[in-house]
């Protein structure tokens, strides 16, 4: 029988999950075990998992889980360097040249085990299954626009954290930005689901957006026009091709722009287009100041869906629902190709 092992996640911060308790259910019926491990920080109480049938393990235990089952969670595990010998279904941000994803393939190929990365179980079209595009969009749009407010006040962006639903940010962001004109924004990426949700609360909030996808960025730059704006938001992913929105060079040019929000967020990246800073923000310190005179600020939180963990979990279940249903058809379909990916890409480690 397919075992599908739900761990807790570790990260701070990082309340989201990939799975409902209905869908658990579904996975139930469709004769697929389900384990969830407890957990203090999940947005979704366990009570309506132990109602689907699910079996309770406690929290963190998933190392010491059957070796036949599928360990599934978001975020990255901790690096502690231990081998993997499960599969794994997570986001694991090895395949584009991150340092820290060499690290984790490296973990893999020392175990034996196989990692379905998230990001790369796509459809016959290469289309992702399933993405929190949406709501990193938004709330990295929102975050965006609380760094320029707090300029705006003369300060920089204090703390953020994750709100109980949509009108409870948009609320809170709306007193932020009150007394003031409101700023200009540019999306690059706008036609996709990151730059959509960035766009609508853009629109949401009242702030003049400019919608820039390939088309725009077709010539590989330079691309000044985005220097001509208050806040340049990219939801554009790194990869191989993809043009520098943004140079060091530019902290020094003629600029109205001043928040960068890197929804995107692939400083670890060879890739990264936007090289004016090296390391993702936080919760704690949700921009990094690059440069004081004019100032600018860089928002690269790596997990902007959890400021609305709910709404985000959601979503993000029903459109992987699908695809778990075939968990027991591993040889064939996305899971097939998601393996395929990965041993390409352990071979280099």
């Amino acid at each position: 029988m397919t075992h599908l092992w739900v761990r807790a996640e570790q990260r701070h911060n990082e309340d989201r999950v990939g799975l409902t308790p209905d869908g658990a259910a579904r996975l139930i019926a469709h004769g697929i075990r389900v384990t969830v491990e407890e957990s203090r920080n999940r947005a979704i109480p366990i009570d309506g998992y132990i109602a689907a049938g699910c079996e309770i393990a406690p929290e963190n235990t998933w190392p010491a889980a059957p070796a036949d089952a599928i360990i599934f969670g978001l975020k990255e595990l901790p690096e502690d360097g231990t081998p993997l010998r499960h599969r794994h279904i997570m986001f694991g941000h090895a395949f584009k040249g991150q340092h820290a994803g060499r690290r984790l393939l490296a973990r893999f190929r020392a175990g034996g085990g196989t990692l379905y990365d998230l990001e790369y179980l796509v459809d016959e079209t290469g289309r992702r299954v399933a993405a929190f595009g949406y709501w990193a969009g938004f709330a990295g749009a929102a975050v965006s626009l609380m760094a320029w407010a707090a300029q705006a006040r003369g300060g920089i962006c204090p703390p953020v954290e994750r709100y109980t639903g949509r009108e409870a940010l948009l609320d809170d962001l709306a007193a932020g930005l009150e007394g003031n004109a409101p700023p200009t924004a540019i999306v690059i990426g706008a036609l996709g689901r990151v730059g959509t949700g960035a766009a609508d609360l853009c629109e949401a909030m009242s702030v003049p957006v400019i919608r820039w996808d390939m088309a725009e960025t077709a010539s590989g730059g330079p691309f000044p026009e985005i220097l001509d704006h208050d806040i340049f938001l990219n939801c554009i992913f790194a990869r191989p091709g993809t043009p520098v929105f943004v140079p060091k060079s530019a902290l020094d040019a003629p600029r109205r722009l001043t928040v960068i929000g890197d929804v995107a967020c692939d400083p670890d990246s060879d890739y990264n287009p936007v090289p004016v800073y090296d390391a993702a923000t936080t919760w704690a310190a949700p921009v990094r100041r690059v440069h004081d005179s004019p100032p600018m600020d860089v928002m690269a939180i790596d997990n902007l869906p959890s400021l609305l963990p709910v709404e985000s979990s959601h979503d993000y279940a029903d459109q992987l629902l699908p695809s778990l249903l075939t968990l027991d058809r591993l040889d064939a379909g996305v899971w097939a190709r998601a393996a395929a990916t990965f041993e390409t890409h352990v071979k280099e480690v």
